[in-house]
């Protein structure tokens, strides 16, 4: 039998996981299986049963979504560090009776900005807007790119003054609310880690953050240009980015994980890319 993977959420059916997997083993020639999973969201334990029950039929590996990024960061019997800052897990595995924890979402993200985007943060000032568990999971490798400032914003200025305080006690890094921003200058790379865009929601950042040399950079990935990015392309920012390329490298990160084979990414990311408007 081929080994199996999935990815487990609800809802599930807008996944592109599925897709991106097939199209790494494809490439990579690597027998398995990757579907997806709707999690069950009742009653209590029924997520850990479905978690359990797939290792029971054979299971290796899991990605994970929402809503169930804490449950799988709960149940493991090993997180990595970056799973431990975020308090959540993106992907799971299953070795010699054991759940190890992950999160690749903050590695998937530096990776696309600057390997994809070809944008090193060494030395730049860098914005990342919230303070959820997106902005969690990017921090350890935001922090490892070294720019020369990290500005965390957030309307709850106490909840990122706390989270930046677990990992570093750095000059270079931030704490401030959305109000202070008009009065910091511009950004070379402004990140939206809010949950604005999933709303249809513009985040209170002034557009003078912005600078025509700024690189704009959305979570959420769609066909249209997000509220955040069209506020960019109105201040004249001309570098502008959704987050597929965030996905796809996450998934990789993932895939290397299981596998031991890193796959190539760039031709999955333009499969995948709409132009946006």
């Amino acid at each position: 039998m081929r080994d199996q993977y999935a990815v487990i959420g609800n809802p599930i059916g807008h996944t592109k996981s599925p897709l991106i997997h097939g199209l790494f083993a494809e490439a990579s020639k690597q027998d398995m299986v990757y579907t997806a999973i709707e999690g069950p969201l009742q009653p209590d334990g029924a997520f850990e049963a479905a978690v359990r029950s797939f290792i029971a039929g054979g299971g290796k590996g899991l990605n994970v979504t929402a809503p169930f990024k804490l449950k799988a960061f709960a149940m493991a019997d090993e997180r990595s560090e970056r799973a431990m800052l975020a308090g959540a897990a993106n992907a799971l595995s299953f070795r010699d009776g054991r759940i190890i924890a992950e999160n690749f979402d903050g590695v998937g993200l530096v990776r696309d900005i600057e390997v994809n985007l070809e944008l090193p943060m060494a030395g730049k000032r860098v914005l990342l807007l919230g303070a959820g568990g997106a902005v969690r999971g990017a921090l350890l490798p935001f922090i490892a790119a070294r720019p020369a400032e990290l500005v965390v914003a957030n309307r709850d200025v106490a909840k990122v003054e706390g989270l930046l305080a677990q990992v570093a006690t750095e000059d270079s890094l931030v704490a401030c609310g959305y109000g202070e921003l008009a009065a910091m200058g511009r950004f070379d790379l402004v990140v939206n880690a809010t949950s604005a865009s999933l709303t249809g929601e513009l985040p209170p950042v002034p557009p003078s953050v912005f600078s025509a040399g700024s690189t704009a950079y959305e979570l959420a990935y769609g066909k249209r240009l997000t509220p955040f990015l069209r506020l960019a392309r109105d201040a004249g920012v001309l570098g502008i980015a959704d987050g597929v390329g965030m996905l796809v490298e996450q998934a990789a990160e993932a895939f290397s994980w299981w596998r031991g084979v890193r796959p190539r990414t760039r031709a999955v990311i333009d499969r995948l890319t709409f132009p946006l408007d």
